[in-house]
């Protein structure tokens, strides 16, 4: 038609999506498990396939009491000539099952995921909840990327979501009691607790500070917070009051109401400690060894050499669950070399800790990146085998990321683990006159003087690690 064009185009888009075969994917997930649920996984894999077999103890290769003598002594002196190939001895069957239980109540994560129970979701928007909660902190916070959670649903769960879903998932836990749980930082939790209360003018100048003004608020500028607020500053003083008085870790406050969960801690890994030498074994006596069923393989056999479709059907059966179990008992080996890889790789890291009782003073500034090159594995790997991990050493039992550390470097030019100047931050703020508490800034100057150099920023989220309020709070 005259006067009347048309035109039409076509708009290729390329996007690159992550995805995992069905083998990986439980391999990953088997990594993610603690000793108590890799036992119960396999055992339910067991009942679940019936190609899958219990390796009977009669069946297992015999061992005495001279194994022990014969692995011969770790003597790693350097952390970059690891080779992984058994300078640090494993035990072959020897580990202990020791139960460490912490409280008597429910959680502050169970009583938020009963909360999440009450509302109306898609079993999608569910998962996303429950993953959101099982990631805060143990003051209630989200420390995680919106985009690093968005990958780990997908890497864990395989489950794909984007940003939006995640956040309004989490803006619903953000309305779960106590006011301020699953925020990101403080400003955030503040304004959700603000948020609670009925707005009335004086409110609306509390949200004004948090909101418009935070680094006045937190510098404590009262003066220049007045002018720029328009109020008197007697106003100013009674309005940031109520601010302070609100709940700066609100997950901690919800554990002490409800109590720790009855969390029973089976460590995952055993160190011994012999003279120089450090041995290294996988608490794993009680998870089931396993093997392809003989008679699944058998009927299988049987059923090839027939030839009619039903034969054939019986056939294609046998040999999904013969797949499966050979499948699940590969993944299953490979999450054991992987976790003694790395912990082997720690050990070698932090031989000095180890060889000196435990004591922290020799612990040396280490991230998962270290571990991932001596490994040769992916830092998401190293992060997997260390997350929600627990070893056993001669001394007490600890989380594997306690291993894992930021490194100071002092004004000698070496370089120190983070936790050497957590202990004298303490024994500054324990010293200190609390009628005069050192203020972060004054903290920062002690520490230079000592010759640590570092920020008053860095101080002050050291401070908040150790869970030592500001210093206005800790006056008496």
């Amino acid at each position: 038609m005259a006067g009347n064009s048309f035109t039409q185009t076509q708009k290729h888009e390329q996007t690159l999506t992550q995805t995992l075969s069905p083998q990986q994917l439980l391999t990953v997930q088997l990594l993610e498990l603690t000793t108590m649920e890799i036992e119960d996984r396999v055992r339910s894999e067991v009942i679940d396939n019936p190609a899958l077999e219990v390796v009977e103890n009669d069946e297992m290769p015999s061992e005495d009491a001279s194994q022990r003598d014969e692995i011969s002594d770790f003597s790693q002196d350097g952390d970059d000539d690891y080779s992984g190939n058994g300078e640090i001895p494993v035990f072959g069957g020897y580990s202990r099952n020791t139960d460490y239980v912490i409280g008597d109540s429910v959680s502050f994560g169970d009583t938020l995921l009963e909360q999440l129970g009450e509302l109306r979701l898609t079993p999608q928007e569910q998962a996303v909840g429950e993953y959101i909660i099982g990631s805060l902190d143990e003051d209630g916070f989200l420390r995680k990327d919106i985009e690093e959670i968005e990958d780990e649903l997908l890497i864990y769960g395989n489950i794909m979501t984007d940003k939006a879903q995640i956040l309004s998932v989490l803006e619903l836990v953000q309305g779960f009691e106590p006011a301020g749980i699953a925020a990101r930082n403080l400003q955030e939790s503040l304004m959700l607790q603000l948020c609670r209360i009925e707005e009335n003018k004086d409110v609306l100048l509390h949200k004004r500070i948090v909101a418009e003004f935070y680094d006045d608020f937190t510098a404590k500028r009262w003066e220049q917070l007045a002018d720029k607020l328009g109020v008197e500053r007697d106003e100013c003083r009674a309005v940031i009051a109520d601010i302070v008085r609100l709940n700066p870790r609100p997950g901690a406050s919800l554990s002490e109401n409800v109590g720790f969960s009855r969390q029973q801690i089976i460590p995952d890994f055993v160190i011994d400690v012999v003279d120089d030498n450090v041995y290294v074994s996988l608490n794993n006596a009680h998870v089931p060894e396993l093997k392809v069923c003989d008679e699944f393989v058998q009927m299988l056999d049987e059923q090839l050499a027939g030839g009619n479709q039903e034969q054939k059907a019986v056939a294609m059966f046998l040999k999904q669950k013969i797949e499966s179990a050979k499948g699940f008992i590969s993944a299953v080996q490979q999450r054991e070399n992987t976790m003694l890889s790395t912990m082997r790789a720690i050990v070698a890291k932090q031989k000095a800790f180890f060889l000196n009782g435990g004591d922290e003073a020799y612990l040396k500034p280490m991230i998962l990146e270290d571990i991932a090159k001596i490994t040769g594995y992916d830092i998401s790997t190293i992060s997997r085998v260390s997350n929600s991990k627990y070893v056993q050493t001669p001394w007490n039992v600890c989380s594997l990321k306690y291993f894992f550390s930021e490194g100071v470097i002092k004004s000698d030019g070496t370089e120190q683990s983070v936790y050497e100047l957590f202990a004298v931050i303490k024994e500054l703020v324990d010293s200190e006159d609390k009628n005069s508490p050192l203020t972060d800034q004054v903290l920062q100057e002690k520490l230079t003087e000592r010759g640590y150099n570092v920020a008053r920023r860095t101080v002050a989220k050291y401070r908040e690690q150790l869970h030592i309020p500001v210093a206005r709070l800790r006056k008496m």
